[in-house]
């Protein structure tokens, strides 16, 4: 699989091309367009196979209850996609290694990746993310959005990064919620609230917008109907 990404960072798409037979799993609904000879299933988990209790878990980290495969033909196919938010795409190659991606920002990847849910505990549930977040793991690319651009802060000790803005981020790392500011009335006047604390070595991609924000500002300009 090879994955191309057009239009960074404020309208990526993604262009995937496969080889002949191979297959890409993807989020439900990202399909932009298609190979005509490209086959689709659509399961709860893996190509071939249900898992009800994985695809519920699946959707209480924001994604959806079914997984797409596209199959290409027997010349290979492309395959494009995209997601709901405007943002930037990012490709990552996994090598035996478990990315943690907060719920929304799975695209697609190789069928040598298996898609878990992970937990991060109820200091994931304080920070104003959810309890669980996606774990990827296996052998192969994986294609993860954002909410604006993408990009990657190395931690090498201990690095502070707001809630609203983490896309991803190596197994490698340990966080803990804490305030931004010196004490508690400081950090919420301030508007930032509470941070995440990473501690170890490893990176964290982050996205330029932070969608919780986004609505509460979008949120008083909607007419009612």
């Amino acid at each position: 699989m090879e994955v191309e990404l057009v239009h960074r960072p404020g309208a990526s798409a993604a262009k995937v091309s496969l080889g002949p037979r191979e297959t890409c799993t993807a989020e439900a609904g990202a399909m932009i367009a298609m190979s005509g000879d490209m086959g689709i299933e659509t399961t709860t988990h893996k190509k071939g196979s249900g898992g009800i209790f994985k695809a519920m878990k699946r959707m209480i980290a924001g994604e959806s209850f079914f997984l797409n495969h596209f199959t290409a033909g027997p010349t290979g196919g492309e395959l494009w996609l995209a997601t709901t938010l405007p943002g930037d795409m990012m490709a990552y190659d996994l090598r035996g290694e478990n990315l943690i991606v907060q719920g929304g920002s799975y695209v697609c990847s190789e069928a040598g990746v298996e898609i878990d849910l992970g937990w991060q505990g109820l200091k994931s549930l304080f920070s104003g993310e959810g309890v669980f977040w996606l774990h990827l793991k296996g052998n192969g690319k994986a294609v993860i959005n954002s909410f604006g651009a993408i990009y990657p802060v190395e931690v090498d000790g201990e690095t502070i990064v707001d809630t609203g803005h983490i896309v991803a981020f190596n197994e490698t790392l340990d966080f803990d919620i804490t305030k931004a500011g010196a004490s508690w009335i400081s950090s919420f006047l301030g508007g930032e609230g509470l941070v995440c604390k990473f501690r170890g070595r490893g990176t964290v991609w982050c996205q330029s917008h932070n969608a919780p924000g986004f609505g509460k500002a979008l949120g008083p300009l909607l007419r009612s109907r």
